[in-house]
């Protein structure tokens, strides 16, 4: 089973937020996530950025593959160089 860090999309239409999960490869977009690590607002000035560094490091050790945009997230808050 393949895991990826990725973006899921919340909030309402043309008012989007997104949480940062863990899930399986093959599980949609919205669907079944294993753990929820921290949420993204693109909409607030500057952009709200919030994730739990313990968790995020921890699953990265597991062999999680963040997506691109996760991982542009991740390095903004630090958690990667």
């Amino acid at each position: 089973m393949a895991v990826k860090m990725r973006l899921r999309r919340m909030g309402a239409k043309k008012a989007p937020f997104y949480r940062v999960v863990v899930a399986d490869e093959r599980s949609p977009r919205d669907g079944k996530f294993i753990d929820e690590i921290g949420y993204y607002n693109p909409l607030t000035n500057p952009a709200e950025i919030k994730i739990d560094a313990e968790k995020a490091e921890k699953w990265i050790a597991n062999g999680a593959q963040p997506t691109e945009t996760v991982k542009s997230l991740l390095k903004k808050s630090g958690i990667v160089k």
